[in-house]
């Protein structure tokens, strides 16, 4: 039995995925790829596959990573069995634990029906170039306020088009998990009368808390 890192990509329509079910599409794939899948034991056995950072609904990646305990080898053709969004990008041997995943690249793009004025454009810069970013995170506990300034880096808020506004950003992702709702309720705060129609968010890379490429 071999335990095998995965990394792929989901966009397009796949990004319309839950994660649940992106666990089951997985898993069919696989058996119909004929890679024997290790189980656990007991009256309700499962595959032993698991995700570094289950994604929102309606996001892309380029940098999924997915471990997946295996019986023998793995085939070279898996991308024929899964469906059209997602595609394996690298298949290899695990050497450190999700755990130490602490940062993501992410790219956000802000689709407006009218032109983008000067004000409105200042407006969303601003917001990220402030050095206080108090926000409301709902947990188990409660609802509580958290400044995540500190837990954004290399912020870059660009004017694409005269619709268009696209956000780079770095964000942390563990402890705590800045999401991209936090960033799009900053992006779009105090913009009650001209708020995007349409939000494309995607994952570019994930790093170690020394900003090395994890994987």
């Amino acid at each position: 039995m071999d335990k095998i890192r995965i990394k792929y990509s989901k966009t397009g329509r796949a990004k319309y995925i839950s994660h649940l079910d992106l666990m089951s599409t997985m898993q069919r794939s696989f058996l119909r790829a004929g890679v024997k899948l290790k189980y656990s034991e007991g009256f309700n056995p499962h595959p032993y596959i698991s995700v570094a950072l289950p994604m929102s609904v309606g996001a892309e990646s380029l940098c999924e990573l997915m471990d997946v305990d295996i019986h023998g080898g793995f085939p070279d053709d898996l991308n024929e069995y899964l469906p059209e969004g997602l595609h394996i990008l690298g298949i290899f041997k695990p050497l450190r634990k999700f755990s130490l995943i602490k940062w993501v690249n992410i790219k956000c793009l802000l689709s407006y029906e009218d032109t983008i004025s000067d004000s409105d454009f200042s407006k969303v810069k601003d917001n990220f170039s402030t050095k206080s970013l108090v926000i409301q995170k709902k947990s188990k506990r409660g609802i509580s306020e958290i400044d995540i300034a500190k837990h954004i880096s290399n912020a870059a808020v660009t004017l694409t088009d005269n619709n268009l506004i696209e956000i780079d950003l770095t964000i942390s992702a563990q402890q705590p998990t800045v999401s991209t709702n936090d960033i799009l309720s900053i992006a779009c705060f105090d913009c009650e009368n001209h708020k995007p129609y349409q939000i494309n968010v995607k994952r570019i890379d994930i790093f170690d808390k020394d900003m090395v490429l994890f994987k």
